[in-house]
């Protein structure tokens, strides 16, 4: 049997990196159709670049406070680092900074971010926060392509849960937190196996997925 050719993923976080320790997890998996080439931290601190090394992937960072040339030139820098990397797909994994309009064209459709609320609701920061203070029932996680509007491109899938009594930011978020990070090694691989296709009308199908409970976070499924 031949070797089974993967997705390379250039991960971009901020923080901790929980999402990308569970994607990292999921490329263990002898079937998996993805790995990952660059971990990437725009905070030379960030505990995810940790996992990374832990887990032998190459992790760089470069600090964009004060960088010479402002936004652009930052995101052109980690444009050619994730060029340089062979990256197929970069992935936004608590990466908190929004990325120039140069950055989101250059890797259009290759592009994602997931993002703690159902959108198109509670775009931007402190989702939980506005996801409490407007009453509403239900929240969740989205898994979307990235364009230079903010949370604003095509939504590949979702993952819902309820909003509680005696919520606050802190539980709300963990609970969401969870789904994440079951729904975004999905989305990556129905990306890898070339399942996910972007309509004329800007909405995602999810062709067959090899998870069972895949069409509960996106109902959208077209038959083989």
């Amino acid at each position: 049997m031949g070797k089974v050719n993967r997705l390379k993923l250039a991960v971009l976080l901020s923080g901790s990196g929980s999402n990308l320790q569970a994607i990292i997890d999921a490329c263990t998996a002898a079937d998996y159709p993805a790995e990952i080439v660059l971990v990437f931290s725009n905070q030379p601190d960030a505990k995810g670049l940790d996992r990374a090394r832990a887990a032998g992937i190459e992790a760089k960072s470069l600090g964009h406070k004060g960088y010479p040339g402002g936004r652009e030139a930052y995101d052109h820098a980690v444009s050619e680092l994730i060029a340089q990397s062979g990256a197929d797909l970069v992935v936004l994994a608590g990466y908190l900074r929004l990325v120039s309009e140069s950055f989101a064209k250059r890797w259009e459709g290759r592009l994602i971010n997931i993002h703690p609320s159902l959108l198109p609701s509670f775009k931007g920061l402190h989702a939980h926060e506005q996801t409490i203070a407007a009453g509403v029932k239900y929240s969740g996680c989205s898994v979307h392509f990235v364009v230079p509007e903010m949370d604003a491109g095509p939504i590949i899938a979702q993952a819902v849960v309820p909003v509680l009594a005696d919520d606050d930011a802190a539980s709300l978020g963990q609970r969401i937190l969870r789904q994440e990070h079951r729904i975004y090694p999905q989305v990556i691989r129905a990306i890898a196996e070339d399942r996910v296709v972007v309509g004329d009308d800007g909405r995602v199908t999810v062709h067959d997925s090899h998870s069972p409970d895949f069409a509960h976070i996106n109902p959208v499924l077209a038959r083989g």
